[in-house]
């Protein structure tokens, strides 16, 4: 019994955190503070000095996350250069007030500004912002500004000894940890799809299905993003095509089991079907290392022959028998590819496209919204000056938060209530926590570090629980400081709760970036890699050229799921408006059917499948296709002018029925799905569909 809940507990440990990388992240921050604190302590530097060593190795940690180690290196090295820059410009501030207002202030629209250049410009600019406002908080003075910059580099010396020596990141065990929170994932998914039909299809198991496909695939996404850092190309490619397969047949299983429920089932067919669903998640090995595998076991055979009945002898439920197969089958296949032993091939160089060079002068949505920041940064000052002229700068912090990583008026009205809610709960924390263990010096510092833990292990899932640990934090550092009270927490609220009204209402009024637009954006993105997609998979299918078809689907998923990010604020429960909430699911929805059919076509084509007469006819098919492609996109790209073209519906070209093998028609009529879900995109942005005209002409390739 208790090694069961141990190892259920590693695994939903593993489902929540893939790599551990969430884990490992946290476990720098708090290992680089302790290290930068004891470094500092022969030269007897005061506390407060001592803090912003602290805040420099945690924000190293937090913030730094070039995809290379070299890339991480120079990223430090330049958080050097702009911490010793906004430390000097705090402490001179401090001494010649109101500079120091007006520089922070302009410092939010530097470092919202310089997001435009990716991870490294997100650090940078986020470092510089948080090394102004600490010396704020300590109240730095000039002087201290020497001991202040030996802090610094000291904070961000131990974050580098613990990122490249101490914690270093192994690839291969990483990979091993993706591997076992792909499979638990997968156990989420079939443990969601037992109970949808032991609850006769409950919404909340409903949602449970949709959160464990919508983690399942983030797993799928790491595993390719990591996959060529442990084995080469070749078994990279086949490997990342394997997770896929799962995931296929994963979500095949979960729209078969919904399928099967919406209509009644005799009498214990659906604790048979519960049964076997247990059952197959049984034989998942919780780590992939380990032998045997699922196809060497008796009750394999018995899922492959439960489901493979012909039609004339098919039973209640066997449609959830042959998708159980199919997972089993898929799950067999992965395992041995991943199994396989190999190394990085470095004689191979992939060609890769350069990047497109990021403009650093431009009027776009980041300088938008660099210019709301900076209007709701003043607006806060004063505003905050109001309710404390000593602790105002929370409410400029609470500006930047909200605008990080934030790209419409809609998503920076969701982060402030978050932040808002996690700052009124992390009161109670703080004042729990700051009186538990009030005078207690080695206490306050262990509770400190366990609330650092806890804000940078939550701070990718949970702007709330993050908002809660920050706050409960400050609780703690003001008792260690001995200046504690439950009036300065409160102040802390109400500081948060007017920064947050202030950037909202500058995100509104100025200049103002509508989730729609931003939406419509990122719609036109995917609608450009999709085109590229199809246009690649027809050149595949019929062996004109071998182009690596998984690269591009997986360039679609990212488009897929940046759209999901934008389109939150109209999904949110906190939209009260049902039909927006209807609207942005739809959308959503389809694009998602229309990722998942680009994925299936992935998985399965290979190069000249198709050929004589049937590849003639995917030609067309793939031509009228990228037209609607096209139309789409141009609806997208001006939504207030009216379609002067229709949308032409699939006029049943290729013929799935004349092709004999079933992994050719399966991917055939998974391009025919794909047509299907741009149409149903069509008629969200008002675009008409028609039948083809009768002869051929309406189907030529555009």
């Amino acid at each position: 019994m208790i090694a069961d809940l141990r190892d259920a507990t590693l695994d939903r440990l593993a489902a929540a955190d893939p790599g551990l990388v969430r884990l490992r992240l946290a476990g720098s921050a708090v290992l680089g503070i302790i290290i930068a604190i004891l470094a500092l302590q022969p030269l007897h530097f005061p506390l407060t000095t001592s803090l912003v060593a602290a805040i420099a190795a945690m924000m190293s940690a937090f913030t730094v996350n070039d995809p290379t180690s070299g890339g991480q290196a120079v990223t430090l090295c330049l958080a050097i250069v702009v911490g010793a820059c906004s430390i000097t410009l705090a402490t001179i501030g401090a001494a010649y007030p109101p500079l120091d207002s007006i520089v922070f202030v302009l410092l939010i629209f530097v470092a919202v500004y310089v997001q435009r250049f990716g991870p490294r410009g997100t650090a940078l600019g986020s470092m510089s912002f948080f090394l102004f406002f600490f010396p704020m908080f300590l109240q730095a003075h000039l002087a201290q500004a020497p001991q202040l910059l030996i802090a610094m580099a000291t904070g961000v010396a131990a974050n580098a000894l613990v990122r490249f020596v101490l914690l270093r990141r192994n690839a291969e065990t990483e990979f091993i940890r993706i591997r076992r929170a792909f499979r638990a994932r997968v156990a989420a998914a079939v443990r969601a799809t037992e109970a949808y039909i032991a609850s006769s299809g409950s919404d909340r198991s409903n949602r449970q299905i949709r959160t464990a496909l919508a983690r399942l695939h983030e797993s799928v996404l790491l595993i390719e993003d990591n996959a060529p850092d442990v084995v080469d190309a070749r078994n990279a490619d086949l490997l990342r095509r394997r997770a896929i397969e799962v995931e296929l047949a994963v979500q095949w299983l979960t729209i078969t089991v919904q399928r099967t429920c919406s209509h009644p089932m005799p009498e214990g067919v659906a604790d048979d079907l519960v049964a076997r669903l247990a059952k197959f998640r049984s034989l998942m090995e919780r780590d992939p290392r380990e032998l045997p595998l699922i196809s060497e076991t008796g009750e394999y055979s018995r899922m492959l022959v439960e489901g493979s009945r012909i039609d004339e002898k098919a039973h209640p439920g066997d449609g959830v028998r042959r998708a159980i197969a199919e997972l089993a089958v898929a799950d067999d296949r992965a395992q041995r590819v991943a199994g396989r032993e190999a190394t990085v091939d470095y004689s191979l160089d992939d060609e890769e496209d350069e990047p497109e060079p990021t403009k650093a002068f431009a009027y776009d949505n980041q300088t938008r919204s660099a210019i709301q920041a900076v209007i709701g940064g003043g607006l806060a000052v004063l505003a905050g000056q109001l309710i404390s002229n000593q602790r105002w700068y929370w409410a400029v912090l609470t500006v930047f938060v909200v605008f990080v990583g934030t790209s419409s008026a809609g998503a920076r009205f969701v982060k402030g209530v978050r932040r808002t809610g996690g700052t009124l709960i992390g009161i109670v924390g703080g004042v729990a926590l700051a009186l538990l263990v009030s005078g207690n010096t080695i206490a306050i510092l262990a509770l400190i570090m366990v609330c650092v833990f806890g804000m940078v292990y939550m701070s990718r899932v949970s702007q709330f629980l993050m908002a809660f640990f920050v706050t409960s934090m400050l609780g703690l550092l003001y008792s260690l400081l001995g200046t504690f009270s439950i009036q300065v927490l409160w102040i802390r609220v109400a500081e948060t709760a007017v920064g947050a009204a202030a950037g909202l209402l500058a995100a509104v009024v100025i200049v103002p970036v509508r989730t729609r637009s931003v939406m419509l954006d990122d719609i036109a993105t995917v609608l450009d890699e999709l085109h590229e997609f199809v246009e690649s998979a027809g050149t595949l299918l019929s062996g004109r050229d071998n182009v690596n078809i998984i690269e591009m689907s997986r360039d679609l998923d990212r488009a897929v799921e940046q759209v999901r990010k934008t389109i939150e604020p109209l999904t949110h429960p906190i939209n009260l408006r049902s039909a927006r909430r209807d609207y942005g699911w739809h959308v959503l929805t389809t694009l998602e059917t229309i990722a998942f059919r680009a994925r299936h076509v992935a998985a399965r084509a290979q190069p000249g499948q198709l050929d004589g007469p049937v590849a003639d006819r995917l030609d067309l098919f793939a031509g009228r296709v990228l037209a609607n492609i096209d139309l789409v996109g141009e609806a997208v790209r001006h939504p207030n002018t009216t379609p002067a073209d229709k949308l032409i519906r699939d006029d049943g070209t290729p013929v799935v029925d004349r092709i004999d093998d079933a992994e050719t028609r399966a991917v055939v009529s998974s391009f025919s799905h794909l047509d299907e879900g741009v149409v149903a995109l069509g008629r969200v942005f008002d675009v008409d569909a028609t039948q083809p005209a009768p002869a051929g002409a309406a189907n030529r390739p555009s």
